[in-house]
């Protein structure tokens, strides 16, 4: 079969069981634990996704050595686990204060070492930022005024989006949105994904929980941030499928 260019048409995939049951468990497990840390407090949230990032940046690694690439394993996942907990406890100056540590101690690393190329010590740094930095960026936004709402929206938007793609693209899609990097991602898929996830961001200026601390946020505001995570959610899973 000729490989697909983007706005190819092709048959809709269809949703196989088989395949369902695992991805299934794997989000709601993953549910629980993201929703419950950050229910509990920026603390919580802080190590739950430190465990999360330093599993995350040993994946990273490991696909990296793949590639004949010889990363600081070592530093870049405990800076990936240290960077949500220390944003927890010290805010942006200890997110600032692990990654300063890591360029740090990367760049002596690099020098020390002359058989240290200059990939292996720039794969080092990315991937402990990939997985570390972005996460413990999440707890700060947790730590925010109406933070918990907004970190949940952000999660929630984010897992709806996912699934209505996957459904509707599985069920409709016809066209191909990146086929030489995921081929099951369709365009369909997209847009509905995207319509769920703006969606969701539609609803925080139109509710409001009596005891908990809600973001006052314009439509305007709640439909473009609804729109751009669902663009970057994208992005990021296609840059996953990239790498991997």
């Amino acid at each position: 079969m000729s490989e697909l260019r983007p706005g190819a048409v092709a048959e809709p995939a269809g949703i196989k069981p088989a395949s369902l049951g695992p991805r299934v468990l794997t989000a709601v497990l993953y549910g629980i634990v993201v929703l419950g840390a950050l229910l509990l407090g920026p603390l919580a949230t802080g190590v739950a996704f430190g465990v999360m990032a330093g599993w995350a940046a040993a994946e990273f690694f490991s696909i990296v050595r793949r590639e004949a690439r010889q990363p600081n394993e070592f530093f870049g996942v405990v800076a990936a686990g240290v960077m949500p907990v220390a944003a927890a406890l010290w805010g942006l100056a200890g997110l600032s204060a692990v990654v300063t540590a890591l360029f740090a101690a990367s760049l002596f690393w690099h020098v020390a070492f002359t058989r240290v190329r200059t990939a292996d010590t720039a794969e080092t740094i990315f991937g402990a930022l990939y997985t570390g930095f972005l996460l413990g960026y999440l707890v700060l936004v947790r730590e925010l005024h109406g933070g918990l709402v907004i970190s949940l929206a952000l999660v929630v938007s984010v897992w709806c989006s996912d699934m209505s793609a996957f459904f509707f693209g599985s069920l409709f899609g016809r066209h191909r949105l990146a086929p030489s990097i995921s081929p099951k991602k369709s365009v369909e898929g997209f847009l509905a994904g995207m319509v769920a996830c703006v969606a969701v961001w539609a609803v925080l200026p139109l509710v409001a929980v009596p005891g908990v601390v809600w973001p006052h946020v314009p439509m305007w505001l709640a439909l473009v941030t609804g729109f751009a995570v669902s663009v970057s959610s994208v992005i990021g899973d296609l840059a996953e499928s990239r790498f991997k």
